[in-house]
């Protein structure tokens, strides 16, 4: 099955490392044109200059942070007022790490704007041009936790569980302009962000990393962590054509580390 994204333009967060560019790197080779997002300029720079030599087609970047919400509006606003999009990934780093004991409200509220706030409001940035055009494909980048809670994530529990429920209910509003909104739950995958998940567990319990390693690869079923390209595939295929009756839907990709149904 051949996946073809010509001719679509993709605008992808937290695409600067880990999933998030392994998403966009993928998009790029099915064709499209991707703008990546990050706080890293530099990397963001070297990214998209590999990506115009390797896939002989224009891409661009925006620096944004988001954690500051404020300047993030800003920065969206300011980009689709000249640039329309047709695929939007919402992904962003992850919150503080932690149980429910060691964390404030505050944490709460951060967590709130970096994980929901960013994906709605891009979201509702971005939904004119793809009504207009009866065409569009949103792809929200979550985690397995959503529905089976993990004790050390508390944040990201609460505050991704808010995002699976309102892409469902968008998925129902936009179906019928040809708009599907997905949510990929993610599991364990090697990146940075796991790497350092397991730094912080291994200094709390006081063991070595490869420790946490072997002990997170025992809990899945295929007894290996992820590649980012694995993810990567699944997300091109549900922003392709071939994909056009699947929305409003959660897709985990974890190797069968969710027990349940």
């Amino acid at each position: 099955m051949n996946i073809s994204l010509k001719g679509k333009r993709a605008l992808i967060g937290g695409s600067s490392r880990g999933l998030g560019l392994a998403v966009a790197k993928q998009l790029a080779y099915s064709g499209a044109s991707v703008t990546l997002m990050s706080r890293n300029e530099n990397k963001l720079k070297g990214i998209v200059y590999s990506l115009e030599k390797e896939t002989n087609n224009n891409h661009s970047y925006l620096v944004v942070d988001f954690n500051n919400f404020n300047s993030f509006k800003k920065t969206i606003l300011s980009f689709l007022k000249k640039n329309e999009i047709d695929i939007l990934v919402n992904n962003t780093q992850g919150p503080k790490s932690g149980d429910i004991e060691s964390l404030l409200i505050q944490d709460y509220q951060n967590a709130f704007d970096l994980l929901f706030k960013s994906f709605v409001f891009t979201t509702i940035s971005a939904l004119p041009h793809m009504k207009k055009n009866n065409w569009g494909r949103i792809l929200n980048m979550v985690s397995i936790s959503v529905k089976e809670p993990l004790s050390y994530l508390a944040l990201s529990n609460s505050i991704r569980g808010s995002v699976v429920t309102w892409a469902k209910t968008l998925a129902n509003d936009v179906a019928d302009c040809n708009i599907t909104v997905n949510n990929i739950l993610t599991g364990y995958f090697q990146t940075e962000r796991i790497e350092e998940i397991n730094l912080e567990k291994a200094k709390k319990l006081d063991v070595p990393i490869n420790q946490i390693y072997e002990s997170m690869k025992n809990q899945v079923p295929m007894k290996r962590i992820g590649q980012p390209e694995e993810f990567a595939y699944l997300a091109s295929f549900l922003c392709s054509d071939k994909a056009n009756y699947i929305t409003g839907i959660n897709i985990p990709i974890d190797g069968g580390l969710i027990k349940s149904l």
